[in-house]
C-alpha cells in the first residue's frame, strides 16, 4: 500500500484560499499576508515572541557552537553558534492536526 503524499501549499496558495475564505481581492489579500509576515520576521528578529493564541508562537532561539565532522573528508570542523527560529504549535492547532474534537 502506497500512501500518497499530500502537495504543499505555496505562498499564493495560501492567498488565494485566504481571498476565498474573506471575499477580498488577490491583491489585497496579498498585501495582508506580507504584512503579517513581515512583522512577525520583524519582532522576532528584535528577540521578542510573537504569540497567537490557539494558533502558536514564535520565537527567537540560539544553537551553540560546536565541532562537527565533514562527511566527504572526515575532518573535524568547527560550526559557529547561530540563531534560530522556533516555532510551538499550540494546544487548538494541535489538536486539530490530530484530530481531536471539542
Amino acid at each position: 500500500m502506497h500512501r500518497q503524499r499530500k502537495q504543499d501549499m505555496n505562498k499564493q496558495e495560501l492567498i488565494d484560499a485566504v481571498a476565498s475564505s474573506t471575499g477580498a481581492s488577490k491583491a489585497i489579500t496579498g498585501e495582508a499576508v506580507d504584512a503579517v509576515i513581515g512583522a512577525i520576521t520583524n519582532a522576532v528578529v528584535k528577540g521578542d515572541t510573537v504569540q497567537l493564541v490557539g494558533f502558536g508562537s514564535f520565537s527567537q532561539g540560539s544553537r551553540a557552537a560546536r565541532t562537527g565532522r565533514n562527511p566527504a573528508t572526515g575532518e573535524e570542523i568547527s560550526i559557529a553558534a547561530a540563531k534560530t527560529v522556533k516555532f510551538t504549535a499550540g494546544k487548538a492547532f494541535k489538536d486539530a492536526v490530530n484530530g481531536a474534537r471539542k
